[in-house]
Order: structure tokens, then C-alpha cells, then sequence
């Protein structure tokens, strides 16, 4: 399993080519371009405004808002804003990519059909060049919680192999998603086998909320899972009896993947979303004793990152 050798075993990827698609963001309805380019070695993960010609880090001390999804933003333009990153940056964690340039001309990344398997898709077509240099994994040392004050926690704990493993809870009492709980390896196989295909997930009491907020309003059945009580309105139904629990552990591969390294770490969470996950890794590269770099160091960015909303 490359992505999870030891750094000088495991080597750094990219795409072959460059590839793209047209969809709708989740949360604006517009009509976004977004392409997928091959970048150099040691270059990580990039988004790209085209329509703003800005670039953003993918990386956690770049994120300003979790409400619902997870949004970067350019600290020298923050209206230079990319939302709803999460399922493209588990997709390339989830194929082991380390290097790419992500170009979108709107302000979120196309929902597609609410999970990362399209993305997968994308990756696979474009195919997968490998380079000589070593893969960067970042190693916990000891363990690092955050909580939210009202019983949901996520945690990162050192593991004894080499290897991202994760144990996720979620709860939603009197509805048709109930408690789920998932055990997890992040590998290329696990990943395309068990999470990929996973959608994301709403409740119907909660849509008339989010439109009158102007959010969700390129949502749909099509790219939604929508839960009316202990009713799944989706006339297919689910792709898989835990979806759920599913889906919210993709999300935390593409929040965590913004540690802009592999994370040698056992991720423990309860009811964690991305507000929990991109606080995690806040607190950890806080504390520089709590983590090691394997490979070539890894440091906030230079230039001051945005505030966290």
C-alpha cells in the first residue's frame, strides 16, 4: 500500500493530464467550469480562481468558513472564496495524489452527484504519473482533542503503523439515518470500495432554512441524499444501508486532507463535521510537539492566513 510506506518508500504523484468538468454548485446554483491540471513536484495541492486570478492553498490554516461545508479563501483577497472543497480533496487523497492545480471560474467546487466517486472518475481518465521524490507523511505524537461543548468531539492519536485509521459515530435520534458508527483505513482500494460512491445528506425541515439563507439552492435528489423523518425520499433509495456514516467519513479524509500531508494518525470522532475536523488540525500543528514531519518539513503558510470564521 504506497500511500502508507514509510516516506522513502512511498512516492509523491500527480495527474498524466489535465481533465475537467462542468456541474452546479451545492450551495450558489451557478454553473461552474473546473479543470484538473498536473503540477509540479512539492508543488501540493492548489485551487485556482480563474475568473479572479487567485490562487489558494489547499491547506487548513486557509479555511474561513465551515458552515456546511469547507471554504478557503486567498488572505490577500478574501473575496477570492472556494466552498464545498471536501469530497475533490478526498478524491485525491483517496487516490494518493499529492501534487495538482484545482481551476474553478465560481465560487465552489461543482457538487456533481453529491459524493467523490465523479471525481474519482476524473482522476482515473487523466491517469497517474509517478515521480522519483519521496511522499511527506506527518506523524502524531501524542493525542490532540477539540469538542464543541455539546458532546461532539473529534481527536488524533498516534498510531502504530503507518497509516491514517478512523473511527467515526454519528447520531440523528427520530430519522431514518439513527446512530451509525464506521471503522476505517485510508487506502487507494478502501477509499474507491467503501467511501467513494457515499453522497451527502440533508434533512427535508432543514431545506426551506438554507434557501431562505441563500444556501442550497443548486441542491437536489440528484445530488442529495434528503431525509424526511424515517422516510428517504430518493425515489433509487441508498447506495449503501450506511451511507451516512459513510459520507461523513469522506468528509473527514478531504477536511483532514488539508494538512497538506498524509497524516500517520488514528482519528477517533463523535458527530464531528468540518468545523471539528478543521479545528483538529489547527490544534495540532499548534503544538509543535504533537507532530513530526517525515520527509520535508511542513509549516503554515508564509503569508498570513485568513481569519477562521
Amino acid at each position: 500500500m504506497d500511500g502508507f510506506l514509510p516516506a522513502e518508500h512511498g512516492r509523491r504523484k500527480t495527474l498524466k493530464t489535465p481533465i475537467g468538468c462542468v456541474g452546479d454548485g451545492l450551495h450558489s446554483g451557478r454553473r461552474i467550469s473546473l479543470m484538473i491540471h498536473p503540477a509540479a513536484t512539492g508543488a501540493g495541492i492548489q485551487f485556482r480562481r480563474t475568473d479572479l486570478g487567485v490562487d489558494i492553498p489547499a491547506r487548513f490554516d486557509f479555511v474561513v468558513d465551515t458552515r456546511l461545508c469547507t471554504t478557503i479563501a486567498a488572505p490577500t483577497a478574501p473575496e477570492a472564496r472556494i466552498g464545498t472543497i471536501e469530497h475533490i480533496m478526498a478524491a485525491l487523497a483517496g487516490a494518493g495524489i499529492d501534487d495538482a492545480i484545482i481551476e474553478v471560474d465560481g465560487p465552489e467546487i461543482p457538487i456533481l452527484d453529491g459524493s467523490a466517486a465523479p471525481f474519482l472518475f476524473l482522476i482515473d481518465c487523466a491517469g497517474i504519473a509517478t515521480s522519483a521524490a519521496p511522499r511527506q507523511i506527518i506523524e502524531v505524537l501524542r493525542p490532540i482533542r477539540v469538542e464543541d461543548g455539546h458532546g461532539a468531539f473529534a481527536e488524533l492519536h498516534p498510531n502504530t503503523e503507518t497509516a491514517f485509521d478512523a473511527v467515526l459515530e454519528i447520531d440523528y435520534p427520530n430519522t431514518a439515518i439513527g446512530h451509525q458508527s464506521l471503522n476505517f483505513r485510508l487506502t487507494p482500494e478502501a477509499f474507491r470500495a467503501n467511501l467513494a460512491d457515499s453522497r451527502t445528506f440533508g434533512l427535508a425541515e432543514d431545506v426551506a432554512r438554507l434557501h431562505a439563507a441563500g444556501l442550497a439552492l443548486g441542491g437536489s435528489l440528484a445530488n442529495a441524499v434528503v431525509v424526511d423523518g424515517m422516510t428517504i425520499l430518493n425515489p433509487a433509495g441508498l447506495r449503501h444501508a450506511d451511507e451516512f456514516i459513510r459520507h461523513k467519513m469522506l468528509d473527514v479524509v478531504g477536511d483532514l486532507a488539508l494538512a497538506g500531508a498524509l497524516l500517520s494518525a488514528r482519528f477517533i470522532g463523535s458527530r464531528s463535521g468540518h468545523a471539528l475536523n478543521n479545528q483538529l488540525l489547527r490544534a495540532l500543528f499548534a503544538d509543535p510537539t504533537a507532530w513530526r514531519s517525515l520527509g520535508e518539513a511542513v509549516a503554515p503558510a508564509k503569508q498570513k492566513a485568513p481569519a477562521f470564521a
